[in-house]
């Protein structure tokens, strides 16, 4: 269903379905809530699951001023909460998608009861000072936009990394929802390169300093599967910083641990919201 943010960005909003308490999943940079169904397939029996595609990504329309700050990623995350009819929410955040989960606390206090995030980038503030660029866009540019069909996409993205890291029905759900049909046949990204490269160089992102009051109950995983600098390292510092935070770390998963292990993290979502489950 489509979602109106509050610039008027059409925005997606995906129901899993499934019983219980109201959760809604926020994806990284690039991704989109599709990629997430696996992981929403273990969480059914739980929760009523949701899950969301950013302004720019997936199935959701481009932002109207060309903007990419993450603050308009809060904002489209207060508007579907506001779709699915309810005054606050269980989260769970990946990547981009937790620093927007935390933004849209900010924005508006009490939306978000508890909050399962996985790697947010989440930045100290002097972190951010004089930098200029991000590394990460030069890549995100040079993304091959267009292939001859879907099949032709999952083949090649399997054969390599960084998406031949996800499981398989992750990745087969990440093409699936990820690109759009073209007159010719072909199919090309929906989360176009310029998109996500904007996403990665907007001046607007989240940092510690922001978050020292949030009073919800909040979980930060990390995998360890990566050696190097990478967005596990900010974890520890955000639950040294919050003032109910728990840490989780994995061994054997990367930063793409919720699309490489979903079952794995879906079963951390239930220890991590168990207060908000009847019990049996």
């Amino acid at each position: 269903m489509k979602v109106e943010s509050r610039d008027g960005c059409a925005i997606e909003l995906r129901d899993f379905g499934g019983t219980g308490p109201d959760l809604i999943i926020s994806h990284a940079t690039g991704f989109h809530g599709g990629a997430y169904e696996p992981m929403a397939k273990s969480l059914v029996e739980h929760f009523h699951v949701w899950a969301l595609d950013f302004r720019g990504h997936g199935a959701s329309a481009m932002p109207p001023d060309g903007d990419f700050a993450w603050s308009g990623m809060g904002q489209d995350l207060i508007a579907c909460v506001d779709a699915i009819g309810v005054t606050s929410i269980l989260a769970f955040g990946h990547s981009l998608g937790g620093a927007a989960t935390l933004l849209a606390e900010l924005a508006r206090p009490g939306l978000i009861r508890a909050a399962y995030l996985f790697e947010p980038i989440v930045f100290a503030e002097e972190f951010l000072l004089g930098r200029t660029g991000n590394p990460m866009s030069g890549p995100a540019r040079r993304r091959r936009e267009i292939f001859a069909s879907r099949a032709d996409a999952l083949a090649r993205y399997a054969s390599k990394p960084p998406l031949s890291m996800l499981r398989a029905d992750v990745l087969a759900a990440y093409v699936q929802h990820g690109f759009v049909d073209l007159a010719d046949g072909t199919v090309q990204l929906a989360c176009r390169g310029e998109s996500e490269a904007r996403s990665f160089e907007c001046e607007e992102k989240m940092t510690l300093e922001r978050i020292v009051d949030l009073q919800l109950p909040i979980t930060v995983a990390l995998g360890q599967a990566n050696a190097g600098w990478g967005p596990a390292v900010l974890a520890p510092a955000i639950v040294e910083t919050v003032k109910n935070g728990t840490l989780v770390e994995h061994d054997f998963i990367g930063h793409f641990g919720p699309l490489e292990s979903p079952d794995l993290i879906a079963a951390d979502v239930v220890t991590a919201f168990k207060d908000e489950l009847t019990p049996p």
